[in-house]
C-alpha cells in the first residue's frame, strides 16, 4: 500500500499493475512503477478523497524498459501539436534536398542528400544480422536521426576546417532548435537522446551506426567510381582502421574487395 498527497492504491506484483481511477475526481498523476530488473509499468491515479474504497481498476498501462519512453497512447507521448510537427516535418525537408558536401567537392554531379544517406544507413541497421545485446530497432532510429541537425547547419566536412569540437557545438544547437519546433515533449527528448547517444558513441548501437556511416560513404564512392568513372581514393583512406564492428568490417571488406576487382579489370 502506497500513497500519494493523501491518495492510497494498491498494485499486483505480479508482472503488471493497474491505472485505477475513482468514482469522482479532480486530479491526477502518473509515476513509473518497476516490478522487476527489465519490466516496469505507468501507474496512474486520479484521486478525490483518501478513501480507497473510492478507486476502480481500469485498466493496465504498459512502460518501456527506459521510464522516458512512455506509450503511443499516453498523453506525454503526443505533446507536440499538428502544427508544430508539420513545421519539423517541413524544416527536415532540407535534409532531402541537401547535397552531401564531400561528393560537390569531387564534381559529382547530382549526388545524394543527407536524406538519401540516412535512408541507406537505416536499411543496413534493418537488414544486419542479430548481434548480442544490440536492439537493432534502436539502430534504425538512430541511423534516421544522426544528421538531422544539418538540415540547418548543413554538412560541414573536414575540407571546411571546422573544428570538431565547434561543429559539434553548432550541431547541438540546431538540433535543440529543431526539438523547440517540434514542441518539446517524448518525442524531441527521444531525438536529443539518440542524436546526443550517436554523437558520443556511448552504446554499442552507437559504434554499429557509426560503422554504417563509413560503410554507406565507401558504398557510395564506389557506385560514384563506377558510374562517373573518377577515383575517390580520399574516402576510402578515411575509413582505413577506423571500422569497429566485425559486421562493419565484413561489408567494407567486400566493398574493397569489389573495387580492387574493378580497377584489376579496368587496367586489363
Amino acid at each position: 500500500m502506497a500513497a500519494v498527497k493523501g491518495c492510497q492504491f494498491s498494485a499486483s506484483l505480479s508482472g503488471s499493475c493497474y491505472v485505477m481511477r475513482p468514482r469522482l475526481h479532480r486530479f491526477s498523476v502518473k509515476i513509473p512503477f518497476f516490478d522487476g530488473p527489465l519490466r516496469s509499468r505507468l501507474v496512474s491515479l486520479c484521486c478525490h478523497n483518501p478513501n480507497p474504497d473510492s478507486f476502480i481498476v481500469d485498466q493496465t498501462v504498459p512502460l518501456s524498459k527506459n521510464p522516458t519512453h512512455l506509450p503511443d497512447d499516453c498523453p506525454q507521448a503526443s505533446a507536440s501539436s499538428p502544427s508544430s510537427a508539420i513545421d519539423f516535418l517541413t524544416l527536415c525537408h532540407r535534409l532531402k534536398t541537401t547535397k552531401r558536401k564531400g561528393w560537390i567537392n569531387h564534381g559529382i554531379k547530382g549526388p545524394e542528400s543527407i536524406a538519401d544517406h540516412m535512408y541507406r544507413m537505416a536499411l543496413m541497421a534493418l537488414i544486419a544480422s542479430d548481434l548480442p545485446g544490440v536492439n537493432r530497432e534502436r539502430c534504425i532510429k538512430i541511423a534516421i536521426v544522426h544528421d538531422i541537425a544539418e538540415a540547418i547547419v548543413g554538412d560541414i566536412t573536414p575540407s571546411d576546417g571546422v573544428p570538431k569540437a565547434e561543429k559539434s557545438r553548432l550541431e547541438q544547437a540546431a538540433l535543440n532548435e529543431m526539438c523547440e519546433i517540434l514542441g518539446g515533449g517524448i518525442r524531441a527528448e527521444e531525438i536529443k537522446e539518440l542524436w546526443e547517444e550517436y554523437e558520443n558513441n556511448s552504446s554499442l548501437e552507437a559504434n554499429l551506426v557509426k560503422d554504417f556511416d563509413k560503410v554507406e560513404m565507401i558504398l557510395q564512392a564506389l557506385e560514384y567510381e563506377t558510374e562517373h568513372g573518377k577515383v575517390l581514393d580520399e574516402f576510402y583512406l578515411s575509413t582505413a582502421g577506423k571500422i569497429q564492428t566485425e559486421i562493419g568490417k565484413s561489408w567494407a571488406a567486400e566493398i574493397h574487395a569489389r573495387r580492387n576487382s574493378r580497377l584489376k579489370n579496368k587496367l586489363n
